[in-house]
């Protein structure tokens, strides 16, 4: 389905809602989403991806001020948020006391994201929670840059794909881990270590 299409965020938000997956653009690469809420499509995502249970996954959230709902947000993490959101930057952080969700593979951090991109964002808003955040591929393979790479790769184990076009960055988000005491890159992407380092004043690990 186009993005242009008047009901296109509304199929999306319905079908996620029903435990159903969908496959969004965003300003890296396209993303296969899942309500964070909903255990069994989150199973079903990691079973469609070839990704094993144990690696969290991150979450989109639709803008920065609804960071503080999933996750303990620190200085440091406001300052890229301030600098890099909306944008490919995703922030891991120590999640925030009441957020329970399969995606996060057992652990007490939530790696969060604002991606520069209206539709991702959009269907956060409608669904009033985060959508998983992890790219439309098996894992292993190239990261999909069009809904026709998606469809090829996922064909009809996902319910929908909305087609944005060709997405302009080409490359993964960068993670930053911002849980320890200094910063730490756990993903090179399309954010520089160095972009990093000039924003906060201090070395990135």
């Amino acid at each position: 389905m186009p993005e242009s299409h008047p009901a296109c965020i509304e199929q999306a938000a319905f079908l996620l809602r029903h435990g159903q997956l969908v496959c969004y653009p965003t300003d890296t690469v396209y993303g296969i989403g899942a309500v964070s809420s909903n255990d069994d499509a989150i199973r079903r995502l990691y079973a469609v991806k070839g990704r094993s249970p144990d690696k969290p996954l991150p979450l989109l959230i639709a803008e920065a001020a609804q960071a503080s709902f999933y996750a303990q947000v620190t200085p440091l993490a406001k300052q890229l948020m301030s600098r890099f959101w909306p944008g490919p930057l995703t922030i891991v952080m120590h999640k925030a006391d009441g957020l329970r969700s399969r995606a996060l593979a057992v652990q007490n951090t939530v790696a969060l994201r604002v991606p520069d991109n209206d539709v991702p964002r959009e269907i956060v808003r409608m669904l009033g929670e985060p959508l998983t955040g992890t790219s439309a591929n098996r894992s292993g393979a190239r990261p999909p840059l069009s809904a026709a790479e998606v469809a090829f790769s996922l064909g009809d184990m996902i319910s929908l794909v909305i087609d944005g076009g060709r997405s302009p960055g080409g490359v993964e988000s960068t993670v930053v881990d911002v849980t320890g005491p200094a910063p730490v890159v756990v993903r090179e992407g399309a954010v520089s270590q160095e972009e990093l380092a000039s924003v906060l004043g201090r070395e990135v690990g």
